[in-house]
This record gives C-alpha cells, structure tokens and sequence, in this order.
C-alpha cells in the first residue's frame, strides 16, 4: 500500500479523542488537507484536549461545536470510535457516497509491522497487554495499541503505533466492536475473539448486530492467516467460524484444543506451558487470556520458554483487578474496568471468598437477572451508585438479594462497604456498568475508588 494513499485527498475527521486527534495528526503527515468536527463547543471541551487541537497547527481546521460537513470539500470521512453509526453526519455520508473509513482501517492502510489483534466483550486490555508482554520477552520490537495505557499514562491509538512500528516490529491491539464498524481491507496476521455477551446495547440495536460487529475482525483474513477462538463460547464459535478464510486454533478450559487445560495444566501447540497455579492472575477467566494470548503468540513462533517466562512474571493491568490495599484482613481490589453484567460473575468468582461488592454507574442494556444470580451467590453485601442503581436494585431483589444499600458518592460507598467487610472478605469495586454517568471513565473511576481507600487505610492505621 503506497504511503501517499491520502495524499491530497480532504478528509473529516469527527471527534476530537485521543483517536480522532491522532488520526488528524497523522493524515495531515501524510499530506491529507484535514478539517475536525466536534459537536461540542469549546467551552466544553477540556482545556488539554483545546490545546492538542490548537497544536496541531495551520494543517489542520478545527470545527467546534458543529458537525455540520461540509460536503462539498470531503473526499473521506474518519470517525472517532465513540462517534455511533446512527449519528447524522456518518448516515449523510452513507447516503451521499462518500466513503468512511475508521481508524483501525486507515492504519492498516498505513501499517509496515503485521498486527495481532484482539477483540472480546471481558479480557481484551488484560490479554493485549499480557500478549504485548510475551513478544517484548520474545525479544520482538513491540508496540501496544488501543484502550490501554503503557507508556506514561497515556493510550496509543492505532494509527500512531502503525506509523511508528517498523516491518520487522510487531503491533499488539485492543480492538472494540466501535473500531470495527467501518472496516473494509482490515486484516490482523493472527486475531483472537475471547468471548462475547450483552453489552453495548445502548448503542448496537441487538445482540446479533453487536456479535457480527465482533467477527468482522477476521473478515478480510486469508489462508495465512490465523484466528484465534474461545472453543467454550458457542457464540464465538458460530459467528467467527463463518468469518474470513483465516486458520481457526481454538483455546479451551473444558476440551483439547490448540490451547487448552488439561487437568491443572496449561497447553499450547501440543507441548506442556506451564501449571495453572503458575498463572499469577485470578480466576479461571484469566487462564482462559493466558491460553488466548499464548495461542496468539505461538502461532507467531514465538518459543514456549518466552511465553511462560512473560506470563509468570505478569503483573495484570490497572483497573483490572488490581489489588489497592489490604487491612485488618479485608482485600480491596479495584475492578473499574467491569462494565457490564457478564464480567461481574467472572470478577465475582476470581475473588476466591465473601465480597461486599460496590455496584453501578449507566447500564449500557440487556437482561441484568444473571448478574443478580451470581451477586447473590458470591456476595455478603452490595452497595449501590450512579444512575442504574434502581434497575440493578429491582434485578437483585428479584434474585433474593436482600443486604442492598445506596450510596450518593464513590467515597460514600467505600466508607459503607469497609464498615460492612469482615476479616477474610473482600471489598471490590465491581461496577458492571459504564462510569460516566459520574466520572471522565472507568480509570477516573478507578482513580477515585483507590484515593477513598487510601484515606480509609490511612485513618485506620492512625
């Protein structure tokens, strides 16, 4: 693909993310004439996110507060993921023949490294960053991508790890049913889907429209080509089997597979990885990510010693059950990233004793009653915030849950919770909702639940 592809064309970039702001950067470095929309004003906007778009300079048109095209000076429109397909200006181009291309689709365009990608409901940051792990101990040039922060704090889009990572380099990426809506050559050398489940259904009409979004991430793969699939879900198996041409390698805690769990031990490729008890994160979800990951890495011909010396000395990822505290024996672990109701059983589970779980935020949709069921099973108490508090309320009672309790704050709930937590139990922000209803995200979040914990810890050791 010649790397004048957007030479001279005129392209809109709509958002004003991290992505879109990448996107801009980039395209105009490419010398594409780049005009950004974004519907909000400036006013409410962040003052960082106006700074980054002042910076980027004369190149680049800035439209704030509209994203009223102008159609008549656009060869190419460029969506920020978080822009909705729904969204006018995307139908309006649709309607008028003007192509749109999303951010993953243009760094494909742009990539020289091949890129392994990984998509799923629950799991993906947790396995992108053990994957990225297992090549930089392989000794590969390794460039993490997508909803993840590496490097100072900070994500990396796509597109910049594209443009960045050389041909003898290797691009590891975090994939979102968002990204995949408007791809059209996008093609991983090896892709892996972990698992899927109701989830953003604010947003996808239904749950078939939400999985087919998932599969498009083989649908270019050719013969050589691999996608990586969790034999245990039956609808990862029926809709990414139809999808693409690609190898299928298949992980599995219940049967043999290219990576699967015999007894308490982990294999992959037909050779012995390693022991279960040697996977240093919780739950049977995360050795279900290391098969995923390790699956992804072999196939790549990366050795066995490299992916068992990564996976042993993997710490896990913030936000992801990440242990803040332990004091007078209660466990306070920050799950931020738990967004939705299927993630909550397997948090629930990978805890391993009592929880009093601290619950809510936006339900993004779907059927909430199996949550419930595995709360009421797993936790001695729940504490309600945000928005969803009701809904989620009415579904546990239905359940049998009856130690339910509101609070207005984050802090608020961390205080009730410690209060209700006995020696042995666990105290684990386990949202199972989207955060900004209340906070900037889920690391604001996160940020938050680990401060009031700090306080608290810090008074009871005064």
């Amino acid at each position: 693909m010649p790397m004048d592809e957007f030479a001279g064309q005129r392209i809109a970039v709509i958002g004003l993310a991290a992505t879109g702001l990448a996107a801009a950067r980039v395209l105009r470095d490419r010398g594409a004439r780049v005009r950004v929309y974004e519907a909000k004003p400036e006013e409410r906007l962040s003052a960082e996110t106006v700074r980054a778009a002042r910076g980027l300079g004369a190149g680049v048109m800035l439209s704030l507060g509209s994203e009223q095209i102008d159609w008549a000076d656009t060869d190419l429109v460029v969506p920020s993921p978080g822009v909705p397909r729904s969204a006018a200006s995307l139908r309006d181009a649709v309607r008028r023949g003007v192509p749109v291309l999303g951010e993953i689709e243009v760094a494909y365009r742009l990539a020289r490294a091949p890129i392994l990608a990984i998509t799923g409901t629950n799991g993906k940051t947790t396995t992108t960053a053990l994957l990225g792990a297992i090549c930089r101990e392989a000794g590969r040039r390794t460039w993490v991508a997508g909803n993840i922060a590496e490097d100072a704090g900070q994500r990396l889009p796509l597109i910049l790890a594209a443009v960045e990572a050389p041909e003898d380099g290797v691009i590891v990426a975090e994939i979102s049913s968002f990204q995949l809506e408007w791809v059209e050559r996008f093609r991983p050398r090896v892709g892996a889907w972990l698992n899927v489940a109701n989830d953003h259904l604010d947003r996808h009409a239904d749950f078939d429209e939400y999985a087919r979004a998932k599969a498009r991430l083989f649908a270019t793969q050719g013969p050589d080509d691999a996608a990586v699939l969790n034999g245990d879900d039956d609808n990862v198996v029926r809709y990414g089997s139809g999808a693409g041409s690609g190898r299928r390698l298949l992980f599995s805690l219940e049967r043999e597979a290219a990576g699967c769990l015999r007894g308490e031990t982990l294999w992959v490729a037909g050779q012995r990885l390693m022991d279960a008890a040697g996977v240093p994160l919780p739950g049977r979800h995360n050795v279900a990510n290391v098969l995923a990951a390790a699956c992804m890495a072999a196939d790549s011909g990366i050795s066995l010693p490299s992916i068992r010396a990564a996976v042993s000395g993997f710490q896990g990822v913030a936000h992801r059950m990440e242990l803040v505290a332990t004091r007078c024996g209660v466990r306070y672990v920050n799950n931020s990233m738990c967004t939705n109701p299927a993630a909550v059983a397997a948090s629930l589970e990978a805890a391993g004793g009592p929880v009093v779980a601290i619950m809510g935020g936006k339900h993004k949709g779907g059927d909430l009653s199996a949550m419930a069921r595995s709360v009421k099973e797993s936790a001695n108490k729940v504490i309600l915030i945000g928005v969803s508090a009701p809904e989620i309320a009415a579904a546990l009672a239905s359940a049998g849950m009856r130690d339910v309790e509101r609070a207005d704050t984050l802090p608020d709930a961390v205080r009730r919770a410690s209060s209700a937590a006995r020696p042995g139990d666990t105290v684990m922000l386990v949202p199972g909702c989207a955060s900004f209803d209340m906070f900037n995200g889920f690391e604001h979040r996160g940020q938050v639940f680990r401060e009031a914990v700090k306080e608290l810890t810090g008074e009871r050791d005064a």
